[in-house]
């Protein structure tokens, strides 16, 4: 019986590389698994010396450190523009698009950069247990979402340390992450905080994971992400009858910058196709949208080919014999 479970076991240990290459669901939650693990388990392992300072924002320093290769194990690389933002020494209030839990990857891998911040987090994720824990240890923002009296309550006294003690603090102003190639409406609660204090907003922008990711389709490559930090936006004299205008303004900034990141991502793609090779892909609704190297660079059209690439998985993983559907495969492998 024993040996029976040993050639069970040393089988399904073989068949792991070729489930990897060959089966993009089995990859796409092989993926997930391996981030959420190894977070986990650096949760774990750094409660104990989160302990000897609780609540403070450095801790996510050690946080980072710990966390950020994690990256590199599932394929992701994160190109950070604007550097000299990020780093300036102030509080401020960092508004930044939300597409996926791997955002937090992204922040892990420029935090060093940011130094003292902190985020706002719904209060669900604290009891995500080690992770919740480790996190309101290092000095993360819980807000209960449903009971709005509370949270802005909870906000204002975290409005005024942050100001004091020069805290950046990371805002999801869309609230729920969706990866659709757009920004999503705004939420008005990071403006009202940045005008309260009279501190800046500051926008951080991810380029669009469409090229590499699809959770309907159960689809996570490789990916190249260009984050990038534009100029802050002074919030110095404005009320809050400013704030409509002040929110579209910085949204319309953001918004002009995810499109010409993510026609920059989607660039990336045409070293990989030969010269007059049309790569057809289908939608789910069984259209298809052609990919050429005469492919318009327009950011909206780049956005939209792009969601439809990470969107197919038909011929995915097949060998360079299978012609239309291996290029197909190699955009889908490459970023």
């Amino acid at each position: 019986m024993s040996s029976f479970l040993e050639l069970l076991g040393l089988f399904l240990l073989l068949m792991l590389p070729f489930l990897y290459e060959t089966n993009h669901i089995f990859r796409y939650y092989f993926k997930f698994m391996m981030y959420y693990g190894i977070v986990s388990f650096n949760s774990i392992v750094l409660i104990p010396a989160f302990l000897t300072r609780p609540c403070d924002v450095r801790n996510l320093l050690w946080a980072s450190t710990w966390c950020h290769r994690v990256s590199t194990l599932i394929g992701l690389r994160w190109e950070l523009r604007g550097k000299e933002h990020l780093a300036k020494d102030q509080a401020c209030i960092i508004v930044a698009n939300h597409q996926s839990s791997l955002d937090v990857l992204g922040m892990f891998d420029i935090w060093h950069v940011m130094n003292k911040c902190t985020v706002v987090a719904k209060r669900e994720l604290f009891y995500a247990w080690p992770f919740g824990l480790a996190a309101w240890l290092a000095g993360l923002i819980f807000i209960d979402r449903v009971r709005g009296e509370k949270a802005r309550e909870t906000l204002n006294d975290v409005n005024r340390r942050i100001k004091k003690q020069r805290i950046k603090l990371w805002v999801f102003p869309e609230g729920t992450r969706r990866n659709t190639g757009e920004l999503h409406p705004f939420k008005k609660g990071a403006f009202h905080m940045a005008i309260d204090q009279q501190i800046p907003i500051l926008p951080v922008v991810f380029s669009s994971y469409c090229t590499f990711l699809n959770d309907k389709k159960k689809i996570l490559n490789a990916g190249r992400i260009v984050i990038t930090t534009l100029p802050p936006v002074s919030t110095d004299g404005l009320t809050k009858d400013d704030i409509d205008v002040l929110m579209d303004r910085v949204r319309s900034q953001m918004s002009e910058t995810f499109k010409q990141t993510s026609a920059e991502a989607l660039q990336r793609y045409k070293p990989v196709m030969k010269g007059g090779i049309t790569v057809s892909v289908a939608s789910s609704a069984s259209a298809s949208v052609s990919v050429s190297t005469t492919t318009s660079s327009a950011p909206d059209d780049a956005v939209a080919v792009a969601a439809a690439v990470a969107s197919s998985n038909s011929g995915y993983g097949q060998p360079t014999a299978y012609g239309a559907g291996a290029a197909k495969a190699s955009l889908l492998k490459t970023l």
